[in-house]
């Protein structure tokens, strides 16, 4: 089954050979999303909460673009810098799925740019 890139206008280039998503049938991948602005630069450093809230927007964004919404979520993948920031994180985490809330994992793993706190990736499911 072929997938469909989805690369939202409003996004700038990805710094690397990947799309910001992909969706192929019903389903939507999201890449990997880290706190950063339209030239690369890590936005909120040292806030692990802000960082997060901006990651979901992102998320949010390139779903809708795929016809999908944050409900449609069936798994993330959660990548922190530090284990300390799991509080912090799980309470923006909360606000953006209140309702029946996906599968995940979380990790602690050395992130990309060194001013990036956390990393997430979705997988979503239409209909």
């Amino acid at each position: 089954m072929p997938f469909e890139p989805i690369n939202p206008p409003e996004f700038p280039t990805p710094i690397a050979p990947y799309s910001a998503g992909a969706k192929a049938g019903n389903m939507v991948y999201v890449s990997g999303v880290l706190a950063l602005d339209e030239g690369g630069v890590v936005l909120h450093v040292g806030d692990a909460a802000a960082q997060t809230r901006h990651i979901l927007d992102v998320i949010a964004i390139t779903l809708e673009a795929a016809g999908a919404t944050m409900a449609d979520v069936a798994m993330n993948h959660i990548f922190l810098k530090d284990l300390n920031d799991y509080a912090a994180f799980n309470q923006v985490y909360a606000q953006y799925f209140p309702g029946d809330k996906p599968a995940r994992y979380c990790i602690r793993a050395d992130l990309v740019k060194p001013d990036c706190l956390v990393e997430i990736a979705s997988v979503a499911h239409i209909g």
